[in-house]
């Protein structure tokens, strides 16, 4: 039996996460909705949840790919909406997103924002607007904003990229 772990990720719009996530290999499913934490971090922010195989592809792939899909460097006044954040499931899987995000710094010309906290409550989008790209791909909304970041999918993570989610994009 392979092993499936899970991490929850927020950074802008939960429609674009999770068009990308379900677009790469090793990920097996992708819940999109509002992720909340504890303290301060306890509203909710859009987010998804991402369930993978490790042994396909790794955590730190995974937060790779979210820091260069998502303005992971830039502060604006959506985000308590649209949280930054990478949300946990163990103090190890906390540990571990906080050292990725530090050893991937160098490769970002500004401060990297986003935070690591530890997963605490989940709520579902509503059913119309789950799999949105999925059901949508000629929108104005998925062309403008979910179709560059899938592009970028396929120059920059070519490898980890499920070609037969994103061939229409393939000329």
């Amino acid at each position: 039996m392979e092993l499936i772990s899970k991490i929850a990720l927020g950074g802008g719009c939960h429609w674009c996460t999770e068009a990308v996530f379900q677009s790469l290999l090793g990920v097996e499913k992708v819940e999109q909705g509002y992720v909340a934490s504890v303290d301060e971090k306890a509203s909710f922010s859009e987010a998804v949840i991402v369930h993978f195989k490790p042994e396909i592809i790794s955590l730190e792939t995974l937060v790779e790919i979210h820091l260069h899909t998502h303005k992971s460097m830039s502060n604006h006044s959506m985000r308590t909406k649209y949280r930054s954040a990478i949300y946990t499931f163990s103090e190890a899987q906390n540990q571990q997103s906080k050292t990725i995000i530090n050893n991937f710094q160098k490769e970002f010309d500004n401060k990297l924002i986003t935070k690591v906290y530890p997963f605490q409550s989940f709520k579902a989008s509503r059913d119309d607007i789950q799999n949105y790209y999925i059901k949508n791909p000629e929108k104005p909304f998925c062309e403008t904003f979910i179709n560059p970041k899938l592009r970028l999918l396929l120059e920059r993570f070519f490898k980890q990229t499920n070609m037969e989610k994103l061939k229409h994009l393939v000329a």
